[in-house]
């Protein structure tokens, strides 16, 4: 019986795989915190704990009809960023697929009223909110998997909920040790081009509203209290803030991981940083004493049903 053995909300901008001398012009002088805190994550966490496979919850991949996992046995290439080619250019990756699970994750779909579909085409493009989570925390781990799930750009997020559940359920039937990663932002407001270049260190003075900084340290306290249940019941205040994919990435961790149930608190590694406009910050969740809630059981939803029936599809009860 395979489990859920930590989940982490994490930060991907540009900004960690530029050169250090880059990060440091471009911030006064220091360092991004964003960039020892992935270090510190991975020695304290990739490096220790024991699990099979990462899923990336990707906030940089928009499907439009379906949410997609990746199914490749292996992926291997080079990135260069088409909306930053000038800071993420030829980024080497090369990781383990894994095929197995990702067909699981997608055979729950229709216990919870949704839809995934899983390609294993290797041309499938890769985003950096996959590339730079694991050019820090996979790179030189080469028995360790990795797969993506995109968001949905026309999914809400009970969808993002539902296809949480789908993967918690079948990282339950399986036999693997997984650990999840949310990579996207908080509040997700770019400044304009005009200003943009006058708000790229990484203050917390040069997020894009003063009421942006503090909807994103209130939930970072929430985060670390384990009170997931106050973040999601104030999801659609959260939203006035357009957090990265309408926060989609978390609400799929969630998902999987119990939702409100769930009461693990964050520990951060790194300070919260601005990057031009936007709130980044890692926070990593550890499995807690008798393991994550587990994903929730999804009503069978009577459009759905009658969409699949019409398909000619049998429709198994959820659950």
């Amino acid at each position: 019986m395979g489990e859920v053995v930590g989940a982490g909300l994490l930060a991907h901008v540009p900004t960690i795989v530029l050169p250090e001398e880059i990060r440091r012009e471009l911030n006064n002088g220091e360092d991004s915190t964003l960039v020892s805190g992935l270090q510190q994550l991975r020695r304290e966490v990739f490096e220790t704990l024991d699990y099979d496979t990462v899923v990336v919850l990707d906030s940089h991949w928009a499907t439009t009809v379906e949410f997609v996992v990746t199914a490749q046995d292996r992926r291997s290439g080079l990135f260069t960023s088409e909306e930053l080619p000038r800071g993420m250019e030829r980024r080497h990756y090369d990781f383990a697929g894994d095929p197995e699970l990702a067909h699981l994750i997608a055979s729950k779909a229709a216990n919870h009223s949704t839809w995934i579909t899983p390609i294993d085409d290797h041309e499938l493009p890769i985003f950096y909110a996959t590339t730079n989570l694991w050019e820090f925390l996979g790179d030189g781990l080469p028995e360790k998997k990795w797969i993506s799930i995109g968001v949905c750009q026309t999914a809400d997020g009970e969808d993002s909920y539902r296809l949480g559940r789908a993967l918690g359920e079948a990282i339950a039937e399986s036999d693997r040790k997984v650990l999840l990663l949310a990579s996207g932002a908080l509040s997700h407001t770019f400044w304009p081009l005009r200003k943009l270049r006058d708000h790229e260190a990484a203050g917390q003075e040069h997020i894009f509203s003063p009421e942006a900084l503090a909807a994103d340290l209130e939930r970072i306290e929430w985060f670390k209290a384990g009170d997931h249940k106050r973040v999601i019941d104030t999801m659609p205040e959260f939203l006035r803030f357009r957090p990265e994919a309408k926060f989609m990435h978390y609400q799929m961790m969630m998902g999987a991981i119990g939702e409100e149930s769930c009461t693990a608190p964050g520990r951060q590694y790194g300070e919260y940083e601005n990057s031009v406009g936007t709130g980044q910050v890692h926070l990593w969740f550890d499995r807690p004493e008798g393991g994550f809630p587990g994903a929730k059981q999804t009503p069978l939803d009577p459009d759905y049903a009658r969409q699949m029936n019409l398909a000619g599809a049998d429709i198994p009860a959820a659950g």
